[in-house]
């Protein structure tokens, strides 16, 4: 996998990027890249901005200063039109799975695909339930959030995050919740898709098991500097680094 032609190709290049809420500054000078095919890490104690970040990658914040290049194309510099056409390619799961409880999976599903598609119903419905065999959902179709288990909850909102087919997938805590059968077994879905699919995946995480399980790559944001202190193969991280701070990150639960 570490010689595919795929792990070349930048997909996400964030550069000399600045985070803000007015003048409080949380993190500044994150530069880093995302390759085709990478499942990408974003780590680091609680208070560090993860999920910041991730609202900054997804087109929900602006930088307060920096750039965020999507295949060569500066993200923040386009027409609304044209970062309408960027976000299309995403497909985003926060923490809670974000299910309407009021339908049926496959109604949850659906949501995206008659929003943003030109589809008939029925071409809808055999969508959907394709979406759903690909997570393990098959023949769940009728049932409420409210029905299933939280880890099938989150296997369901990621059906829907992958309803347009998106180029890259971002995951905010996709473990949070979840006992740790359950967090494993999202975790095997995720390497099926990456692998499967060829989705490039940003995932926001502190759990140890799914950092070293999943990425091949990482950005670690430390919250006393407020800036990135390593990039990298989280495993390689842990062999290598001498940075105290990350090696008390990844070694938690190991004294």
């Amino acid at each position: 996998m570490e010689n595919s032609a795929n792990q070349t190709t930048a997909r996400i290049e964030v550069r000399d990027l600045t985070m803000a809420y007015g003048s409080f500054v949380i993190q500044r000078d994150l530069t880093f890249t995302v390759k085709k095919g990478d499942i990408f890490i974003i780590m680091g104690g609680s208070g560090c901005g993860k999920s910041t970040l991730l609202r900054h990658l997804v087109g929900l914040k602006e930088p307060a200063k920096g750039k965020v290049f999507y295949d060569n194309v500066s993200f923040w510099d386009l027409e609304p039109a044209g970062k309408d056409a960027v976000m299309r390619r995403f497909g985003v799961l926060f923490q809670g799975g974000a299910l309407w409880s009021s339908m049926t999976l496959a109604e949850n599903v659906a949501l995206p695909l008659a929003e943003y598609t030109d589809l008939n119903p029925g071409d809808i419905r055999e969508l959907v339930s394709v979406k759903l065999a690909l997570v393990g959902l098959a023949g769940f179709e009728e049932f409420y959030p409210s029905e299933i288990s939280g880890g099938m909850c989150k296997r369901a909102g990621l059906a829907r995050a992958m309803a347009l087919d998106p180029d890259i997938l971002f995951f905010d805590e996709p473990s949070a919740g979840l006992d740790p059968i359950s967090a494993r077994r999202l975790d095997e879905l995720i390497l099926e898709l990456r692998d499967s699919l060829g989705t490039t995946v940003v995932v926001v995480t502190h759990e140890l098991a799914s950092i070293f399980a999943i990425g091949n790559n990482s950005v670690f944001l430390d919250a006393e500097t407020r800036t990135m202190t390593a990039v990298g193969d989280p495993n390689k991280l842990l062999a290598e680094s001498t940075d105290p701070k990350i090696r008390s990150f990844l070694t938690r639960g190991e004294q």
